[in-house]
């Protein structure tokens, strides 16, 4: 692997030369206890990082994806040469994970060799196939007065408390009990309590055998709520391209996905935009959402939380996200 050293920390970013070849945006970057000297060898470090700008000089500015606690300047960095990858496929069902695809269930290693980059493009436009039927939840006030198209984006716009988080639980259940598909859940900088709620009453229900999650919430740095939600999406499409299944994939927050992607580029430098949000917003929420669609091969039907600031919905954070969606 390309061995760089780390020449600069300011919290969750991390300056690190490489002298042979500089590693390619968004590729991973670890830094492990078994690659430092004798001194720092026993620090217990394991630390995922993403590569972010090239700037001179043989430096790469790059994000943590986890506590960056017991780094230093000098430490030896690896380049990947690759991006993030995390497991897919039916060993994900039933088992939690965080942003890099390492199990956080206390279950053991997960049993597939099949991975996917969490950086992928979104379909070609030929490949797309909008649908038309309606995706029926068993809420009977969301199936007569605001019914979801199969394959479609629905927002859950609301301020803090009113029960997004709530309802969310509810269509994962009826959704695992009538139709008996495959669900993934991405917990997008939310509170710890309502994650393990959530796996417990899918524990009791018996759904969570249908269902693959991830999470990213609070406590996290930046760069680990900001990529969680492709971590989430990737998985659900494996089972959409490979296995042709019509996946739901439940996203609970996208506001905290964008203001993550808001601490990420303060924290590069970049100039802030609108309201203080980053200037690449809508790059950004376009990267997401474009994949998530119907091909000729499946469907991905997405149930996305949108907190909304100081319950203003000209926020450019949720009137971002309201000009992917195709229901509120």
């Amino acid at each position: 692997m390309n061995q760089g050293t780390i020449v600069q920390v300011i919290g969750p970013v991390v300056d690190i030369r490489f002298t042979e070849k500089l590693p390619d945006i968004y590729n991973a970057i670890l830094i492990r206890s078994q690659d430092q000297k004798a001194e720092d060898a026993a620090s217990n470090l394991h630390i995922t990082l993403e590569a972010m700008q090239h700037l001179g000089n043989d430096t790469v500015r790059c994000v943590a994806l986890s506590s960056t606690d017991g780094l230093k300047r000098g430490m030896v960095a690896l380049d990947t040469g690759a991006p993030i990858e995390v497991p897919v496929g039916r060993a994900t069902l039933g088992r939690i994970f965080n942003v890099v695809g390492e199990p956080i269930d206390g279950k053991g290693p997960v049993e597939t060799t099949e991975r996917l980059p969490i950086h992928r493009p979104a379909p070609a436009f030929v490949d797309q196939e909008p649908s038309t039927e309606i995706l029926e939840t068993g809420i009977k006030v969301v199936d007569l007065l605001a019914p979801y198209a199969k394959g479609g984006k629905v927002g859950l716009f609301g301020g803090a408390g009113v029960g997004k988080t709530v309802l969310f639980m509810e269509l994962i259940r009826n959704i695992a009990y009538e139709h008996g598909g495959f669900s993934v859940f991405a917990g997008v900088g939310e509170r710890t309590r309502e994650g393990n709620d959530l796996w417990l009453e899918m524990n009791e229900s018996g759904v969570i055998d249908k269902t693959a999650l991830c999470f990213g919430q609070m406590n996290e740095p930046p760069g680990a709520r900001l990529r969680v939600g492709l971590t989430g999406l990737t998985m659900a499409e494996y089972f959409r391209d490979e296995e042709g299944q019509d996946v739901l994939l439940f996203i609970d927050n996208i506001f905290r996905f964008t203001h993550a992607g808001s601490e990420v580029s303060a924290l590069l430098g970049r100039m802030p935009s609108a309201v203080g949000y980053q200037p690449t917003l809508a790059t950004e929420m376009g990267a997401l959402q474009e994949r998530i669609t119907s091909t000729k091969k499946g469907s991905i039907t997405s149930v996305q939380a949108i907190y909304v600031p100081a319950d203003d919905l000209t926020d450019p954070a949720p009137a971002t996200a309201f000009a992917h969606l195709d229901a509120t």
